[in-house]
């Protein structure tokens, strides 16, 4: 057993975060021999998102067997695609099994964190006012982890109850209720079904219709569980089968658009046989190209908002009343409980953390044109900062746990150059992050992303800041081992 790491120490390797990113590099971190390391979690429990999304009938949309670590296999998940439930067990299990518990400070906020050149170390402030120190920092925070509620004009007036799905309110009934729910994404998908046999009226107000596929879900059989209990090596093929059907998905997204047609007349006849109203179905086709904005899976969402009591809404929110939404054309549209399904600010990556690098560089200051780093890891100006699951390298047909994978490996890979040279920090160049960008931001005018669709894959202005426009197996190559000639090394 590990002993408990005592506060205000140096530290090796900082990690802020403990979900799939904090712990896996956690865990890889351990398996390398390296012990001096600490995850500050601000919250109570390990998880990230599989914590704060416990909506009604959330999972993943990835299968199981791929939503998993390779190192840390699970043989008996119960269905093909994992409920949220299931999801942060299996994390809980890789805690308790890695033995990570002592190595966890729960209730760290990190504000900020500020480069000390002359040191070679990051200073770490909390909320709590405690400064911690450390040779690396490492940022597992993700990408989808603050919600983003729009600034609706009124909504201070609103008098019933009002939350965001990643914060959901288990405790309130919302039976008999009047419910507006705001977004079409990948939450509300989840859970309006879950909800509309129970609500008296609920109000979906779309601003853009999702592309809704078919989910191949259903739960493993007894006997299959029992196969793989006994052969685990099956969970390990099945596996890497799952890993190439999604893989050659890639085709479309980054290489040849075109080939989304296919999938896009899947789709229609998936809306046609769900939704007989044909009111209905002309407001849920899309408008735009498929997979430009994120495909969605559902078996049961097209069934609920085809019920009498689902009303959808196009038309944009003007303002909000004490109870009711009214939307640009004066129509009023009464509510007692507003759910806001709008996603996350996924643009703005560490934000609200202030990180200062060299010279008194602000992160913020350098991200002002929108976030960008070094494979999506190293960023100039900031040595020793490795991000994990960053700018570029979020995906739209695979498994985000592979390329989490791929960027444990090269952090290893700059820990153990570090040791090996003697130096005291890496930063990348500028010249090779500015390089490296431009080949980004050019690959993915090619790509089904770029197909003149707004999403949180952009910012605001348009830059690309989240998705990766190639194959995962690329981005494994690049990130298996750090060339220390694209960083400026300082013994």
């Amino acid at each position: 057993m590990h002993k408990r790491v005592p506060s205000g120490a140096l530290h090796h390797v900082l990690i802020i975060g403990s979900g799939f990113g904090g712990l896996g590099l956690a865990i890889r971190l351990q398996q390398a021999g390296i012990d001096d390391f600490l995850l500050l979690e601000k919250a109570g429990e390990v998880g990230g998102t599989w914590r704060d999304n416990s909506y009604p009938g959330a999972a993943c949309g990835v299968p199981s067997h791929l939503y998993s670590f390779s190192f840390a296999p699970k043989t008996d998940w119960t269905r093909k695609y994992a409920p949220q439930a299931e999801i942060l067990e299996y994390l809980r299990e890789c805690v308790e099994r890695y033995r990570l518990r002592p190595r966890i400070r729960f209730g760290c906020e990190v504000m900020a964190a500020v480069f000390d050149e002359p040191a070679g170390l990051w200073r770490v402030s909390l909320a709590n006012g405690e400064v911690l120190a450390a040779r690396l920092l490492v940022s597992a925070c993700g990408q989808l982890n603050r919600p983003a509620i729009p600034a609706l004009p009124g909504i201070e007036r609103f008098q019933g109850q009002a939350f965001h799905s990643a914060r959901w309110r288990h405790e309130l009934d919302l039976a008999g209720q009047r419910v507006a729910v705001i977004g079409t994404g990948a939450s509300a998908i989840q859970f309006v079904p879950q909800l509309q046999p129970k609500v008296a009226q609920l109000t979906l107000f779309q601003r853009s219709a999702a592309y809704v596929n078919a989910k191949p879900d259903r739960a493993y059989r007894a006997w299959e569980l029992a196969t793989l209990r006994r052969w685990p090596w099956l969970q390990r093929l099945d596996r890497a089968l799952k890993y190439l059907h999604h893989e050659a998905r890639a085709l479309a997204f980054v290489s040849w658009p075109w080939l989304m047609k296919p999938l896009q007349w899947g789709f229609r006849r998936h809306l046609a046989r769900s939704m007989a109203d044909p009111e209905k179905r002309a407001q849920l086709l899309p408008d735009y190209p498929m997979g430009c904005k994120r495909i969605l899976i559902s078996n049961d969402y097209y069934p609920a908002l085809a019920q009498a009591n689902v009303r959808i809404v196009d038309e944009a929110i003007a303002e909000v009343r004490e109870r009711a939404i009214v939307t640009v054309d004066g129509q009023e549209h009464p509510c007692d409980l507003l759910i806001y399904a709008t996603g996350f600010a996924s643009t703005e990556f560490l934000a609200p953390m202030r990180i200062v690098g060299r010279n008194g560089l602000e992160l913020a200051r350098a991200w002002r044109e929108g976030a960008e780093a070094y494979k999506g890891i190293s960023v100039s100006g900031f040595p020793n900062l490795f991000i994990l699951y960053g700018p570029n390298t979020n995906l739209g047909h695979n498994s985000i746990i592979y390329m989490l994978e791929s960027q444990f490996d090269y952090v290893l890979g700059c820990i153990e150059a570090m040791q090996r040279q003697g130096l005291r920090y890496l930063d990348v160049k500028p010249e090779v992050q500015r390089g490296y960008n431009q080949r980004i931001q050019a690959g993915i005018q090619h790509t089904v992303w770029n197909q003149g669709c707004s999403s949180w894959y952009k910012t605001s202005s348009g830059k690309h800041t989240n998705n990766w426009p190639g194959y995962t197996f690329t981005y494994r190559r690049l990130t298996r081992a750090p060339e220390l000639s694209d960083y400026e090394c300082t013994r």
